[in-house]
């Protein structure tokens, strides 16, 4: 008989755009005995987000003592806050999706992301911003990498629930490489 690691809280993470409520819906289509926590959902509803111009301006410290409070058992936590909001000590495994920043732009331009806003998350997803921070917050042995460019979201549920059960470590994601092979550099940053 095959042994299965449950998972009590799984965050989804990773820069806006990489496809982590897409991902979520499709996990708890499979699996409703998770309970779903939207961090970005929560803070605005709770008061914890200031809209500005070009997005909201969160307060991660009121929102961290905050959304302590609403994760229990099954918990499936999305959001690309969840390395700054959630502590390690609540968070069982975390998947943090990664895209290929050139289709990235074209997912922010279709949201008429400002081009700042486009620079600084592009920026973030080829430094692995959100990996390197969840493995700081998280713990390398609990942060999972998967490239969801070109994957359906069945696919990527199917790769998260291999992790899961330890039948797939998920990838390691550079796309430096990829920038300065295409010598991008200033388009980006």
């Amino acid at each position: 008989m095959e042994t299965e690691r449950k998972y009590v809280n799984l965050v989804i993470t990773g820069n806006p755009g990489v496809g982590k409520h897409t991902t979520a819906e499709l996990i708890l289509k499979q699996n409703s005995s998770y309970k779903m926590i939207d961090i970005n959902k929560f803070a605005i509803d709770e008061g914890f987000a200031e809209k500005l111009e070009n997005g909201f301006e969160i307060d991660t410290t009121k929102l961290k003592d905050e959304i302590k409070g609403i994760i229990s058992d099954r918990s499936l936590i999305v959001g690309h806050l969840a390395p700054y909001v959630i502590d390690e000590i609540d968070v069982d495994l975390v998947i943090v999706l990664r895209k290929n920043p050139y289709d990235l732009i074209e997912v922010y331009k279709k949201r008429d992301y400002q081009d700042s806003k486009i620079k600084q998350n592009t920026g973030s997803e080829i430094l692995g911003v959100i990996v390197n921070d969840s493995i700081q917050s998280f713990g390398k042995e609990k942060t999972f990498e998967i490239n969801t460019t070109d994957r359906s979201p069945e696919d990527v549920v199917k790769i998260i629930n291999e992790i899961i059960q330890e039948k797939n470590n998920g990838e390691i994601i550079d796309w430096l490489e990829l920038i300065e092979e295409k010598n991008d550099f200033n388009k980006f940053f």
